[in-house]
């Protein structure tokens, strides 16, 4: 199995977070890697969707978990015999403090050959969508207090 993981600290409430996860339509206003993100249901665990990532198809994708704490996707490759799971989570540190934390992993029969190619292309952005994250949040945060 591959992992990694890229973290940061913001400088809002837990559920402000939560909040900007669970507005699906409007991640492309704070992820370049996304295009447009369709959601089959409710912001739940099990729900299925769809995510256009630009200069790609769209790609299927389902919420495992959803809580508090955050969130965990899974996409499923069949044709290159791997799942790609990415766990979005806050971390509370203290009042209005959070650490979010974003961990790949790639798994399945040929994850070990294919998670050093597929992973990286998955996670290169992490650090500047974390990044446009936290303005975000602390943007809100600002104008709530």
């Amino acid at each position: 199995m591959w992992t990694s993981q890229h973290s940061i600290e913001i400088n809002a409430a837990p559920g402000v977070i939560l909040g900007i996860f669970a507005d699906t339509a409007r991640w492309p206003e704070w992820n370049a890697g996304t295009e447009w993100v369709e959601l089959d249901g409710p912001f739940a665990a099990g729900t299925t969707a769809r995510m256009k990532i630009p200069g790609e198809e769209p790609l299927a994708f389902r919420l495992v978990s959803v809580g508090p704490d955050g969130f965990e996707d899974e996409t499923q490759i069949p044709d290159a015999g791997v799942v790609v799971r990415v766990m979005h989570e806050i971390e509370p540190l203290g009042d209005r403090q959070v650490r979010v934390v974003y961990r790949a992993t790639v798994e399945g029969p040929d994850g070990e050959a294919l998670g050093p190619v597929v992973g990286p292309q998955v996670t290169a952005d992490f650090p500047d969508v974390l990044a446009s994250l936290k303005a975000r949040a602390e943007a809100s945060s600002r104008t709530e207090a």
